[in-house]
């Protein structure tokens, strides 16, 4: 074929249809399914993400139109900052905000509610690889999370990079029963901002 001959082209027929996308990672799996079954891996599917000043408002509307319920948000691609997920929108914190700053909901923004990096749980990549769906269950149930990172070396000493993510919303669809997680305080900061 020449490289550069335009290519040939025909008339649609009646009846011509869409092809429907098909979500990815559903298959159904069980509790002994490797782990990797129920990550959202990053390396293939496109990170969804938000700046720190989006509002809240803004940042709700882009999860619904992504279909996800948890942004990474950051400043300058690729570095993440933190996460803000539904519950962080619809939450207590967001609430508090509200009140102690004397603002309206209309003004918060995600950094106002974000769960900053320092505060984040990650599993590193390597262990994922050996690790059962029963495994990540239960390691959202110990932290009390809904979501877990999972990271890999960036090929530079020191540095991180999240590879994916894991959801409880995700391993629910693709196991089909639920699980029950009830958020749990990992430092004195967060025990005080469930207690306030």
């Amino acid at each position: 074929m020449n490289p550069h001959a335009a290519l040939p082209t025909r008339r649609l027929e009646r009846g011509t249809s869409i092809t429907q996308s098909q979500p990815g990672q559903t298959a159904g799996v069980t509790l002994d399914s490797p782990a990797l079954a129920v990550m959202t891996d990053l390396s293939l599917v496109k990170a969804a993400t938000t700046q720190p000043s989006t509002s809240l408002r803004q940042a709700e509307q882009v999860m619904i139109y992504q279909g996800v319920r948890m942004l990474f948000v950051v400043s300058e691609m690729p570095t993440v900052e933190g996460l803000i997920t539904t519950t962080d929108l619809r939450g207590d914190r967001q609430l508090r905000v509200v009140h102690d700053r004397h603002m309206r909901y209309d003004e918060l923004t995600v950094a106002d509610v974000m769960t900053p990096l320092s505060m984040l749980d990650a599993i590193e990549f390597d262990l994922m690889k050996v690790a059962t769906v029963s495994n990540m269950i239960a390691t959202l149930k110990q932290f009390g999370r809904n979501h877990l990172l999972v990271v890999e070396s960036s090929g530079t000493p020191g540095r991180q990079r999240v590879r994916g993510v894991i959801s409880r919303a995700q391993i629910v669809r693709q196991l089909g029963v639920v699980i029950d997680v009830t958020e749990v305080a990992s430092t004195f900061a967060e025990l005080g901002q469930m207690l306030a």
